[in-house]
């Protein structure tokens, strides 16, 4: 396939076709779909869903559960579904073109889980001359819509998780819940300040907000940490409720 690059991710299990030119997911993407704390039987909604790797890679560790992505790219939402089907996966993971703010009509009902690494680099002026990376990585301001959109489509009980840029954290606050929230901090090192951050909100919930540890990626000489490749090769789940009693 022109124009593409193949990539691999948990060990290889996951095999998907991402634009060689342009935005391509990687271990953000994986470490969202690792928190999303789905099991067999649940209904997932991705928005943002790229290429649809996070939304193959949680399929991957929970074979049960039912995805759908939607994207604004159509050449993305193509390549996307071809993945889930190179993967064995189209079955019970579909991708939809749409806007995430308004959605395709089927898509507005309620889900177990939404999730997304939504595009979350302010508006600053460096932004990508290719308009797929753009969209891809630049908000605009617009990340608490994103947000609210994403709690719009969770039922009650149901969980919102995504992935941030720290400094993006304040901006989630005011979207999001009071209760409920659970703040999971990615340090790249242990002597390193977090530059992500993932942020879980059970919807209608009346815990008080939850800060674990977090998790250190990286040993000194650069390798992963034990932790970190149990997700990022392994497929384990990063279950972010126990790790917060």
């Amino acid at each position: 396939m022109t124009g593409v690059l193949e990539d691999r991710f948990l060990a290889g299990r996951i095999v998907a076709h991402q634009p060689a030119r342009g935005f391509r997911s990687g271990l953000d993407a994986v470490m969202v779909a690792s928190a999303v704390p789905a099991a067999a039987g649940d209904t997932v909604l991705e928005l943002g869903s790229g290429a649809g790797v996070a939304g193959l890679c949680l399929a991957a560790r929970v074979p049960g559960c039912a995805i759908v992505g939607v994207e604004f790219v159509g050449s993305l939402v193509d390549l996307a579904n071809s993945n889930a089907e190179a993967n064995g996966m189209s079955a019970r993971v579909r991708f939809e073109q749409g806007d995430v703010l308004h959605p395709p009509a089927p898509l507005r009902r309620d889900f177990d889980h939404v999730f997304c690494n939504p595009p979350f680099h302010g508006e600053e002026n460096n932004s990508s001359p290719q308009e797929d990376r753009t969209l891809a990585l630049w908000d605009s301001g617009g990340l608490g819509a994103w947000l609210e959109a994403g709690m719009k489509r969770v039922r009650s009980l149901g969980t919102f998780t995504t992935i941030l840029r720290t400094d993006r954290l304040s901006e989630a606050l005011a979207a999001l819940p009071e209760r409920g929230l659970t703040l999971f901090p990615l340090w790249p090192r242990t002597d390193k300040a977090a530059k992500r951050i993932i942020v879980q909100a059970r919807k209608d919930s009346r815990a008080p907000l939850s800060i674990p540890t977090g998790l250190v990626l990286h040993q000194s000489d650069g390798r992963y940490t034990e932790a970190a490749d149990a997700i990022l090769r392994g497929g384990s789940s990063l279950a972010l409720e126990s790790l917060s009693r």
